[in-house]
């Protein structure tokens, strides 16, 4: 029996490092019946696929949280983002809570400390209740501000995977517990422990690494703020026109069939189509096109876009899950929380992060202690340091915070990636093939030109034979087939009923009109029907080809009828978007199903010197994989998404161009919604310098561990001529650095949002 398996995301809090991703995730692929879990840091959401039939979501929530997080209760898709930016904010107010309480203990904790060890004070700050006065000042910070670690701590040696939690309550504690002893030791009397305590130490450890903590929640909210943005273009409410006039009713409440009148400034509050009225509408907030859109009768308008000028009624077609803007932010959601593959080599390290820096800690504490004239106290902190310092959270946020930043930014302009695997793969692209119809060109083509010869024809005239093949063509949904319908419309004919239709793919169409036998199509389709007078047309359409128009072949019982000339205008913008593509230094080539001649036409026009024409729709995606053999690198396909989506599904990178509303192509790695072919290069570009913050970030997350460890174990301390500050860390420096670390990637991800990228036009 086949195994139908599900997909779901679920949203995950409580994760505080780059190894607590790897709990969740070995905690959900225990669970019987589910194949694949895929956690990311930044978004906190796993995405799930799963076996219903096995197991049930309840199952997994409750297995999470048993391994000690906690779960976002909500549906998917718009309800669970603002569930989840609810959770946000509840997490910011809770954290910024915990440093302030943490500053009102910690501030004058470390002042009267510095103020003791410099000898500003009189002699009683030496005194055993100066001790226990700093032992109470900072407990709460410990035990209250600080419990969180120790929860997180405790649940993660539960699941067996040490986090950064253990590494911050291991070195604070400590440092407390140390202080706590010799507190106790001087009351009693005795300096077995010595005198020195550093209750200021622990205290400004926890509250610099809450500091951290609450500007790395603020900073990963911004990296998903496209989202967010995307949400608020809803409207609150919305006019529906009733029987009984016009009311106003919460946009929730709205429903397929409604009709709703807009008027100018308000946003559209569904997708639907004009019924009544003419306007322009901003679609800038979700195609990126600045350009105000002009909307008649019958046009297509969508949810979250706003009228400009006239009021118009829509009847509404698409609500809710089904509309084009929850679907785009269900694409960015899933892209967003989707895993790089350049992520792998800093998971593997998060693997094994932890254990080793506690390993690297007690060594660190052995030879000072044992190896050298250093005091245990001395000892100690150079221990406490090496943990404190250590930052998993910048191997964490690397990626994610990037991938956020940087498919937030592409959504702003009307570029959807599906993934970050996709994002990655298009920084890697070495050919692009195009499409033409529809890509290159308009995909709208219209007829040029009716070719009928009395001698020849059957039928008297060269209206008849455009009505006969206007009649089968009207069943077909090509454009081509479109264009051939318009021009007998135009001509004020008659289109007849059509039976015994067919559909030969990649050559026409035929069927009886009439008791007539009609087929329309390529000369192909004429030789393979075994029509009469083939030959004699032939140069005739050569010379159709020859103007860049397609040949329509029209027979009539068996004969040839008349050519029909078909022609589709190449795109303002084409010119200018191969030009951009050959400067990246890419490979462009047209795969097309059209005839060679025409095809040639039309890429000598646009700039493009390899051409694949009279390609089956069957054979583009063995076209593709011949090229991905050969190519030096990854190869993509940019078409319709529709009738080109085995190719897409075939290349390493499928690009689909949409409308604005056509965003549920399945099939393609990226939907370029403007409908633009230049938004192929700013694709490419915003690739390049998502992927570039990312080797940025994690060469940061690498050295910075890498470099600062050991200076915090205390390998520069015979280095005479550097400042004490290296030669011997501080603890307290280290969680500063530490709470560094981790905002410093975020921030980094950030500028993605803002910084101009080469290739992308001025954005308004």
């Amino acid at each position: 029996m086949k195994t139908s398996f599900r997909e779901r995301v679920i949203s995950v809090t409580g994760m505080t490092c780059a190894n607590c991703v790897a709990t969740v995730e070995r905690t959900l692929l225990k669970l019987p019946g589910v194949e694949e879990a895929t956690v990311n840091y930044a978004s906190e959401r796993a995405t799930v696929r799963f076996d219903p039939a096995e197991v049930s979501l309840d199952q997994m929530i409750e297995r999470i949280e048993r391994a000690g997080y906690g779960v976002v209760r909500g549906q998917e898709g718009v309800e669970l983002t603002e569930a989840e930016a609810i959770t946000r904010d509840e997490e910011i107010a809770f954290q910024s809570r915990k440093f302030w309480t943490g500053v009102a203990f910690a501030g004058p904790l470390f002042v009267l400390s510095m103020f003791r060890d410099f000898g500003l004070l009189g002699s009683w700050a030496n005194d055993s209740w100066v001790n226990w006065l700093m032992f109470a000042l900072a407990t709460p910070v410990q035990f209250w501000v600080g419990w969180d670690y120790y929860v997180g701590a405790w649940k993660s040696l539960g699941n067996r995977a040490a986090n950064m939690d253990v590494l911050v309550a291991l070195g604070s504690s400590a440092a407390f517990g140390w202080s706590a002893m010799v507190t106790v030791a001087l009351t009693n009397g005795t300096v077995v422990f010595g005198t020195h305590v550093y209750f200021e130490t622990a205290a400004l450890i926890i509250t610099l690494i809450k500091l951290g903590k609450l500007l790395e929640v603020r900073a990963k909210g911004e990296t998903g703020a496209a989202i967010r943005e995307l949400l608020e273009l809803r409207p609150n409410s919305a006019n529906r026109i009733t029987e009984s006039g016009e009311e106003s009713v919460p946009a929730d409440e709205i429903c397929v069939g409604d009709v709703l009148l807009v008027r100018p400034g308000e946003r559209v509050a569904a997708d639907g189509s004009v019924i009544e009225g003419a306007t322009s509408v901003d679609e800038s907030m979700l195609t990126g096109e600045s350009l105000p859109v002009e909307k008649l009768d019958g046009a297509p308008v969508t949810g979250g876009t706003v009228n400009l000028t006239g009021a118009f009624k829509m009847r509404v077609e698409r609500v809710g899950s089904d509309s084009a803007l929850a679907q785009i932010v269900r694409m960015v959601g899933d892209a967003q929380g989707s895993r790089a593959p350049i992520q792998r080599t800093a998971d593997r390290v998060a693997a094994v992060f932890v254990p080793t820096v506690i390993v690297i800690g007690i060594v660190t504490w052995a030879v000072w202690w044992f190896g050298t004239e250093a005091d245990f106290t001395e000892s100690l902190m150079r221990f406490v340091a090496v943990l404190v310092i250590a930052c998993p959270c910048a191997l964490g946020l690397a990626t994610p915070t990037a991938v956020m930043a940087g498919t937030g930014r592409a959504a702003g302009r009307g570029i959807l990636f599906r993934s970050s695997e996709a994002l990655e793969r298009a920084r890697d692209l070495s050919v692009v093939l195009l499409d033409k119809t529809g890509t290159i060109t308009r995909g709208q083509p219209t007829v040029q030109s009716v070719v009928s010869d009395e001698e020849v024809s059957l039928l008297g005239g060269a209206d008849e034979y455009v009505r006969l093949a206007a009649s089968v063509e009207a069943l077909s949904e090509h454009p081509i087939a479109r264009a051939v319908v318009e021009e007998a419309e135009s001509r004020l004919l008659d289109i007849s009923a059509v039976e015994e239709f067919k559909v030969i793919p990649g050559q026409g169409v035929s069927g009886r009109v009439e008791h007539r036998s009609v087929a329309v199509g390529t000369s192909a389709l004429m030789t393979h029907l075994g029509v009469e007078g083939v030959i004699e047309w032939t140069s005739r359409a050569e010379d159709l080809e020859a103007g860049a128009q397609t040949p329509l072949w029209v027979a009539v019982d068996g004969r040839m009828a008349g050519l029909i000339g078909v022609a589709d205008a190449v795109k303002e913008t084409s010119v200018a978007a191969v030009a951009a593509l050959r400067s990246r230094g890419l490979r462009v080539i047209m795969l097309t199903g059209d005839r060679e001649a025409v095809a040639n036409v039309i890429a000598q026009e646009v700039g493009i010197n390899e051409v694949y024409a009279e390609v089956l729709p069957s054979e583009k995606a063995q076209v593709i994989s011949q090229l991905k053999e050969r190519a030096r690198g990854a190869v993509a396909m940019v078409g319709d998404g529709i009738n080109d989506a085995p190719a897409l599904a075939v290349a390493d990178v499928g690009m689909a161009l949409g409308t604005g509303t056509d965003v549920a192509m399945e099939t393609a790695d990226l939907v370029l919604m403007r409908g633009d072919l230049r938004t192929v290069s700013e694709a490419l570009a915003l690739s390049e310098r998502t992927l570039r913050t990312i080797e940025q970030n994690l060469f940061w997350a690498f050295f910075y561990n890498a470099s600062l460890i050991p200076v915090a174990a205390g390998v520069l301390y015979s280095v005479a001529f550097l400042p004490t500050v290296l030669r011997s860390l501080h603890p307290i420096l280290a969680a500063l650095a530490m709470a560094f670390s981790s905002i410093s990637v975020v921030a980094n991800s950030l500028r993605l949002r803002r910084v101009r990228i080469p290739g992308l036009p001025s954005e308004n």
